[in-house]
């Protein structure tokens, strides 16, 4: 049986796997790179795909002992809006995704934590960008200095874990960082529950 699920698995591969056959690196920006790439469809045609080369990125769910979670109010240049978003930033060159999401949370929400466990990762762009998010839990929080960027304006908003499904749901939170790593951080902590939390 295990021998067919493998053959299964390789012949699904040819049946859909693209192969590179050159690539040009058309933007050199300080977070994103930009490249044209020619490839090998699974029939033998060729044809071209645009895609974003990102450091990747952490995003982590601060959980509090009443249950409450920090979220934070940003205004995001691109669609020229104020998004609801968990804290998260960008990897460091050779940082571990674990390391970021501790400086992340002090930089952005002024808080720390005792407690932090992965929570699985997910990529938010799959058509254009190989960028992947790697999703944390923190709980034993402890209040320090905010730290943010100088060119980073966050305000925290902190609401009941219950109240931010709502906010997924009736679409006040449409960010979907945001919306993965909370339910994301939900499916955890229903598995493990370092302390309980009401989530309806």
């Amino acid at each position: 049986m295990k021998n067919n699920q493998l053959n299964s698995s390789e012949k699904e591969s040819n049946q859909l796997t693209e192969k590179k056959l050159s690539s040009r690196h058309v933007y050199d920006g300080p977070l994103l790179q930009v490249y044209v790439d020619d490839v090998q469809l699974p029939d033998d045609s060729q044809s071209t795909r645009d895609w974003i080369k990102h450091p990747g990125a952490s995003a982590i769910v601060p959980v509090f002992n009443d249950g409450t979670i920090m979220l934070l109010k940003q205004f995001r240049y691109p669609p020229r809006r104020i998004f609801i978003e968990v804290p998260a930033g960008k990897l460091d060159e050779g940082e571990p995704p674990m390391t970021t999401a501790k400086r992340e949370l002090v930089e952005e929400t002024g808080f720390e934590c005792g407690s932090i466990e992965n929570a699985g990762s997910f990529f938010p762009a799959i058509g254009y960008a190989d960028e992947e998010i790697f999703v944390f839990v923190a709980w034993n929080l402890e209040q320090k200095l905010k730290n943010a960027d100088d060119d980073e304006f966050v305000i925290n908003h902190r609401v009941p874990f219950s109240e931010a499904l709502e906010m997924i749901a009736s679409g006040e939170i449409t960010d979907a960082k945001t919306i993965c790593s909370i339910v994301k951080a939900k499916v955890w902590w229903e598995k493990n529950e370092p302390f309980p939390v009401n989530f309806s």
